[in-house]
């Protein structure tokens, strides 16, 4: 940019790019991957998101009449969680920009009979149409690093809640056990790749994914971003050596 001012780029994998174009790209990434995605997610970590996730719907404690918003959710992996285990009540709304993604949530919430419970919504984590104060809840599960800015996001985030309301994040972290963060990077960057262009197309899609992971914020810079953001009794959890992370806090 002109005399060097890059405060309107962000990253796009390794690439810094302007914050106007980080979006449509998003967009094109997950079209390209948006009817391979679920099976896309097992495969490459051999059925362990799954595991985080619970992990996830465990901590938010689904509970009977909350309302949950779940934000970068297409395909509706954590709002059907939520509902299973949540009880009478529970309504959920998943927001993402990506129409195709939301497509097969749709289709796998009439699929599960739970498309009188969970709805989808198109729409930016930036500029949430919802009401102030309408959620109890709000989660977003690997959607948060795809975010142009993040702490926009967040300040929408906080804004949505409910007082005593509960943000949940989980998010690809930083491997911290000698010797595995080596294995998983030749992981990320050879296999993974591989197999986004076997199985869904698309090699480039999948690498920019892994490196947008490597430029997502370490956890305790993160946990200073939700701080930042208005958030209360925020906190973090590793697991899987570091893979990932779960971060959470409190609209106070």
């Amino acid at each position: 940019m002109i005399g060097g001012d890059t405060s309107e780029e962000t990253d796009f994998g390794f690439a810094r790019i302007p914050q106007a174009e980080k979006r449509p790209r998003v967009q094109t990434v997950f079209d390209a991957v948006a009817p391979r995605y679920d099976l896309m997610n097992d495969l490459m970590s051999a059925g362990i998101h799954r595991l985080w996730k619970a992990e996830m719907v465990a901590a938010l404690h689904p509970r009977p009449g909350q309302v949950l918003l779940d934000v970068a959710g297409g395909t509706g992996d954590i709002a059907f969680r939520a509902a299973k285990t949540s009880g009478a009540g529970f309504r959920a709304s998943v927001c993402d920009i990506n129409a195709d993604m939301l497509k097969v949530g749709r289709e796998r919430a009439a699929k599960q009979h739970l498309d009188d419970r969970v709805s989808f919504v198109e729409g930016n984590a930036e500029a949430l149409a919802f009401p102030d104060r309408a959620f109890d809840a709000y989660t977003i599960a690997f959607g948060i690093r795809n975010v142009p800015r993040i702490e926009a996001a967040l300040a929408e985030a906080h804004r949505v809640l409910k007082f005593g309301g509960k943000f949940l994040c989980l998010e690809f972290s930083v491997v911290d056990v000698p010797g595995l963060d080596r294995l998983y990077d030749l992981y990320s960057f050879n296999v993974i790749p591989a197999l986004g262009r076997a199985v869904a197309g698309d090699a480039d899609a999948y690498r920019y994914l892994v490196e947008s992971i490597r430029r997502f914020p370490r956890p305790d810079a993160f946990s200073t971003m939700l701080r930042d953001a208005g958030f209360g009794r925020v906190s973090h959890r590793l697991m899987s050596g570091g893979i990932v992370a779960l971060h959470g806090g409190w609209r106070l």
